[in-house]
């Protein structure tokens, strides 16, 4: 938002300087975000007037000139042709410097000496183009600065304002909040409108058909109106804002809405079908062009402005290149309305439309402003177009909007701010802003609230109010109190790094996905029918389908992570997300929300290097992750079962895990079915956890155990076994000896195949052998040996080979 200090002053008494008022709005919220000065160090363009005006001898398109700047005659030369011998005009002397950083210098042009320059509107940034210099009033004294000559010198603060403050869209509202700081009286422009004797209901008719999207919509009558250029004063003070000028009667509506802060718009009255407007909704795929010559192609939800027969407005944003004023114009039809801020913002956001009238009426103008602007613009209307205003006005306004009442309690105020001011200072503050105060019964104040400050709906926006206008330089600083508090992670958020930490250390990296999918994953992780994951929450406002149902597993979006990376040809992958699923309970209203770890490894099991076999990963490598991180937790009895694997693996290369008798997680080969429909190039190895489990089972000590100083002693025991017997029966028999002198038991060789008889299989393991205390003999080894043999024999029916 643009606006000058010499507007601001005809609204408001103050002694300011630009730098000290710039510093007063900034700490009532109105952040000045810059400063320019007009005609700020340009005293050395001054009014002169030409003496004589003769051909440069040496020049065909130059003229030498001698001007009187008041003091003295000076040379000056010119390529203007717009100007003669007594013109009045704007010298730009030695040692002038004009925007742009051109310093003016006494110089020779085609062997003549030039003291000056004779300047252009474009030139002193007066005006975006000129057809020649400028010429001045006769009048003008010369020598005078021609800033202070004409009035042109001022301040313009460039504000940023916050979207709830639509209110100071305007130089009346700021000078609002500058009276209200400095305790003085708003000034307010006179708007007697000079009526005709025929009545404004006699030319225009207006029927509100949609209430909500226009509550209220007021028009009048002006005739016999002269379109021309707009005076010099109009001009220039809408320039200085921003605001291109047009002519006399756009102009004036463009002013009103700078000053008043609320927008307005004339109608061509020959171009409004019987002088009738109707406001409704636009109709589903309704045509309609703009003034800037776009077909716009509306929607059942925008609004527009018709008349018997068509549109001519889109409301809020821009007129209607059907109805825009022209230069024969001569009646006028002039509309001041209040339009819903959602509706225009939802507009004006689908057809990508801003404009100045938008960002007003979106950000919620003042339906009390109506009638106000409506008057002040047709009194100018008759002032400067030379029209005749018809006696009255239009106005529809079928619900009008009842006044906001707070209660506010003054106690509560200082105690929030932490200040101590009186009720009767408060009531001030809020007199200052215009607010209407009584007191009640209680002691509280009763508030009610402009129809500009739509900002304002609770007591703690008053109490803003107060603090901002007492001053945020007033509220004291304190240090905050707070007690001490050992802020230490709980084990739960500790072993969640710590898995978390594990994982990474891995090599795997953790990926974060939506926590929720779509609701065909649990037909492509092909669950059976009656699997609880299958009743996965449907949300009601989902953004989109794949994104509409609670997750009850991790396994589609960590599919869904390696699909997209392996569709970018990264094929080599190790994933793992760590987060909560939702499975709904049929005894309480929210989801159970446990968290869930699950991993997936693809591809090479090393990068590609000289000194490495190229190997793809396997079953194994995920299995061994898993192992390390249980060995971390210190889970003990941890068992790898082949029983009842889920769906989503493939048969025969998958195990449930099991920490005694409790299950804690899953680990496979994806099945080729699921590997297809999430379209993975390569078999992946899955693994889930159930991280509550693992907080439970999880040791919370570890014993530290010395290493023994003694020599071990290493056995290989190579066993004939059948076929379905397995690994893990192998060494939970060795283990449950409970054999002290027993270091390390491990699988080392699996074979099948020649001298090996049918339904059989050879298995090798490696047993290693150690006292804490002493050096075993190799007597006391052989005896520990066969005592392990004896029993594998008789427990399991197992022979050496």
């Amino acid at each position: 938002m643009k606006v000058t200090y010499n507007w601001l002053k005809e609204f408001v008494d103050f002694d300011l300087s630009p730098t000290a008022l710039a510093d007063l709005l900034t700490m009532l919220g109105l952040e000045v975000e810059g400063i320019e000065q007009v005609g700020g160090g340009l005293d050395q363009v001054v009014v002169a007037r030409v003496v004589e005006k003769n051909q440069h001898p040496n020049a065909d398109k130059l003229s030498l000139c001698k001007v009187d700047n008041g003091t003295e005659i000076l040379d000056v030369v010119c390529g203007a042709q717009n100007f003669k011998q007594g013109d009045t005009v704007a010298l730009a002397q030695i040692g002038a410097v004009l925007p742009g950083d051109f310093k003016i210098k006494r110089s020779k042009i085609r062997g003549e000496e030039s003291c000056g320059m004779l300047c252009s509107e474009k030139e002193l940034h007066l005006a975006d183009e000129s057809a020649g210099i400028m010429l001045l009033s006769p009048d003008l004294t010369l020598g005078v600065p021609l800033f202070d000559a004409l009035g042109l010198k001022d301040t313009i603060f460039e504000i940023g304002l916050t979207p709830n403050r639509a209110d100071c869209l305007s130089v009346i509202g700021i000078a609002r909040e500058i009276a209200a700081k400095l305790g003085t009286t708003l000034k307010h422009q006179a708007m007697a409108v000079p009526e005709g004797s025929q009545p404004a209901s006699q030319h225009i008719g207006v029927t509100i058909q949609d209430p909500v999207g226009c509550p209220r919509y007021a028009a009048r009558y002006i005739s016999g109106c002269t379109i021309a250029p707009s005076p010099a004063w109009l001009v220039n003070r809408l320039q200085a804002v921003g605001v291109r000028s047009i002519n006399n009667v756009v102009d004036i509506t463009n002013l009103v809405m700078m000053e008043l802060g609320h927008p307005l718009h004339a109608f061509d009255y020959r171009q409004v079908a019987g002088g009738q407007i109707v406001v409704r909704k636009a109709g589903e795929g309704e045509r309609f062009t703009t003034l800037d010559g776009q077909e716009r192609i509306l929607t059942a939800s925008d609004v527009v402005i018709c008349d018997k027969e068509r549109a001519v407005a889109l409301a809020g944003i821009m007129g209607g290149l059907n109805s825009e004023i022209k230069d024969d114009s001569r009646d006028i039809l002039l509309e001041s309305a209040f339009f819903d801020p959602p509706t225009i913002r939802r507009t004006g956001k689908r057809l990508g439309l801003h404009t100045e009238s938008s960002h007003r009426f979106e950000r919620g103008a003042d339906i009390g402003m109506v009638p106000l602007a409506l008057d002040r613009a047709a009194a100018l209307m008759a002032e400067l177009a030379g029209g005749t205003v018809a006696a009255g006005r239009v106005d529809a306004y079928p619900s009008p909007k009842q006044p906001v009442s707070i209660c506010f309690r003054p106690q509560r105020c200082n105690d929030m701010i932490g200040i101590q001011l009186t009720s009767e200072r408060m009531a001030e503050l809020f007199r200052n802003l215009a607010f209407t105060v009584a007191v009640n019964a209680d002691g509280s104040l009763q508030v009610g609230i402009p129809s500009w400050r739509i900002d304002i709906e609770r007591e703690i926006d008053l109490i803003e109010e107060i603090c901002r206008l007492n001053g945020f330089d007033q509220v004291p600083a304190s240090m905050p109190v707070a007690a001490v508090i050992s802020d230490r992670p709980s084990r739960h958020q500790q072993l969640q790094r710590l898995v978390r930490d594990h994982f990474v250390a891995e090599g795997m990296n953790e990926i974060v996905t939506f926590s929720f999918i779509g609701p065909d994953g649990a037909d492509k992780l092909g669950l059976s029918g009656d699997d609880p994951r299958r009743s996965g929450i449907r949300l009601c406002n989902p953004l989109a389908e794949e994104q509409s149902v609670m997750r009850t597993t991790l396994l589609p979006g960590l599919l869904e992570t390696a699909s997209r990376n392996m569709s970018f040809r990264s094929l080599d992958l190790r994933l793992f997300e760590m987060r909560r699923i939702y499975m709904p309970t049929a005894d309480a209203e929210l989801p159970h929300e446990p968290i869930w770890a699950t991993g997936l490894i693809s591809g090479a099991r090393f990068a590609e290097s000289w000194c490495q076999q190229q190997a793809e990963a396997d079953f194994f490598d995920a299995k061994a992750v898993l192992e390390n991180l249980f060995e971390k937790l210190q889970l003990d009895g941890i068992r790898w079962s082949a029983e009842q694997p889920e769906p989503y693996y493939h048969p025969g290369k998958a195990c449930r895990i099991l920490c005694g008798t409790t299950l804690i997680g899953t680990l496979g080969e994806l099945h080729p079915a699921v590997q297809g429909r999430y379209e993975l190039e390569r078999p992946a190895y899955c693994f889930e956890l159930d991280f509550e489990a693992l907080v439970r089972l999880s040791g919370k000590r570890r014993a530290i155990v010395p290493p023994s100083r003694y020599p071990d002693s290493v056995r290989d025991l190579a066993l004939l076994a059948p076929l379905e017997l397995a690994a893990e029966q192998l060494l939970s028999c060795v283990s449950g000896l409970r054999l002290k002198e027993l270091e390390d038991v491990n699988v080392f060789d699996l074979y099948q195949g020649q001298a090996i008889p049918s339904g059989q299989k050879s298995i090798a393991l490696r047993l290693r052998y150690r006292s804490p205390e002493r050096t075993l003999t190799d007597d006391e080894v052989s005896a520990l040996h066969q005592k392990v043999v004896d029993t594998l024999a008789k427990k399991l029916g197992v022979a050496l080979r």
